[in-house]
């Protein structure tokens, strides 16, 4: 499960340093972002058929990938590598911070104040 977890950084060094480069026609940010998506899903429901990972949802299932893929995988992998394409470490560790102090605050008010968590 923790080889899983580095997948952003796995997919992030196989972004070539020419951002304006396509594949098929599409940007390739864009393109990895899918493959990367895509892989991740997979990786997932087949860890979810060995009963190696559980969802607690029905909506959050094997019967709608396509949501696993477009809120759960796609926007991490956009910012993640558009973060990786900023121009400066400060400017990077800027975003990256206000993406964990988003995540702290949500953490707090969701299981701290609210106890959903």
């Amino acid at each position: 499960m923790k080889r899983f977890a580095i997948a952003g950084i796995a997919f992030g060094k196989t972004l070539p340093a020419d951002k304006k480069l396509k594949v098929l026609g599409v940007p390739n940010r864009v393109f990895l972002a899918v493959v990367g998506s895509a892989f991740c899903v997979l990786v997932e429901v087949g860890l979810n058929a060995v009963n190696a990972l559980t969802w607690d949802y029905s909506w959050w299932s094997v019967r709608a990938p396509w949501l696993i893929f477009l809120v759960g995988y796609l926007p991490f992998f956009l910012v993640s590598f558009g973060v990786h394409d900023l121009e400066s470490v400060r400017r990077k560790a800027f975003v990256a911070g206000g993406i964990l102090a988003f995540d702290l605050a949500a953490l707090f008010i969701f299981g701290g104040i609210l106890r959903w968590i």
